[in-house]
């Protein structure tokens, strides 16, 4: 099975320098790595360019220009580009334990989406990450929420069980896993989710309606979320509406997805 990794970022190039240092720590690496670029500026292509030439998988750079917070338009460029048939999705500042793709290719299923967790960090543990004086793991200094999270056991997620099939609890599109072909029949993410908001939850039921089941992933593919400022929430409720809206009506395909980018 070959694995599409999809990175999001926006203006830290510091941060995806870290994550994709973690990446090429992976004891079994993803085929290629797409970065999803909501409009960065020169630095992050800079890095970009500057990484390529050693990475040792393929690294590509798909970058939109910066009209605001346009997350679900720069995930379904990625997704567009995405070369394989699964697809791994992180966030720009969440650095990855060295099992994180194998554990993610070892619960992937037909038919089945899934979400894993995150371990957040403190600022000043990020800062030693950003500078390259420590890498994160379940012992670290810092830890400010989840370490637990940080334990990686096979036998522990068994245990914990899969949670419910079609819940919405818990799922962060920054620890996802998906085949391309779903992602592709319900046409993407919503782009008319525009600033912080649950379009990675309203991706999801829209895949619930489709026939597809969550697989929640606790104690197993491990990440460490690096501490930053939150997400401005000013359309947080045009956003909750139409995640309502996606709730109530159970529609498949959103109106507003990778179809029509660049329409």
């Amino acid at each position: 099975m070959k694995t599409s990794l999809i990175i999001t970022t926006y203006n830290w190039p510091q941060a995806l320098n870290a994550v994709l240092a973690s990446v090429q720590r992976q004891s079994q690496l993803p085929d290629e790595v797409i970065i999803a670029d909501d409009g960065s500026g020169p630095a992050t292509r800079e890095l970009i360019d500057t990484l390529k030439a050693s990475f040792p998988v393929p690294l590509i750079h798909s970058w939109h220009e910066d009209r605001g917070f346009r997350l679900s338009a720069s995930r379904n460029r990625a997704i567009g580009l995405a070369r394989f048939d699964y697809i791994i999705m992180i966030d720009g500042d969440l650095v990855l334990h060295p099992d994180f793709i194998a554990d993610h290719l070892a619960v992937a299923e037909p038919g089945c989406l899934v979400t894993g967790k995150r371990v957040k960090l403190g600022p000043a543990l990020s800062q030693r990450i950003l500078t390259g004086n420590a890498r994160p793991s379940l012992f670290s200094r810092g830890i400010a929420r989840g370490r637990e999270q940080a334990l990686r056991s096979r036998w522990l997620c068994e245990k914990s069980g899969w949670g419910a099939p079609d819940s919405i609890e818990g799922i962060h599109g920054c620890n996802l896993g998906f085949w391309r072909r779903d992602a592709l029949a319900i046409n993407g993410f919503n782009q008319a989710f525009e600033g912080w908001g649950p379009e990675d939850k309203e991706f999801a039921l829209r895949m619930y309606h489709n026939g597809k089941w969550r697989k929640r992933v606790k104690f197993y593919a491990v990440a460490f979320h690096l501490h930053h400022k939150e997400s401005c929430r000013q359309q947080l409720a045009s956003n909750n509406l139409l995640f309502q809206h996606t709730l109530t009506q159970r529609p498949i395909r959103c109106a507003q997805g990778i179809s029509e980018l660049g329409s």
